[in-house]
């Protein structure tokens, strides 16, 4: 004879794991890794600091 087995825990138990999966795949296809921001951030500071220093007027901040 089997185990005797709570359906409605079992259902919940399988909720849980499919979101859990989802929750990976999504973290895959849309997530980007803490080196990634880093460098973008790096980067866009890199391209600010360049436009200012390449201004005319250096007081102005338009």
């Amino acid at each position: 004879m089997g185990d005797i087995v709570n359906l409605r825990i079992a259902r919940k138990r399988r909720d849980r794991d499919d979101k859990v999966r989802l929750a990976e795949e999504n973290r895959v296809r849309h997530g980007r890794t803490k080196a990634e921001k880093s460098r973008d951030r790096a980067e866009a500071d890199k391209l600010a600091s360049h436009v200012d220093a390449h201004r005319r007027d250096p007081d102005s901040s338009e």
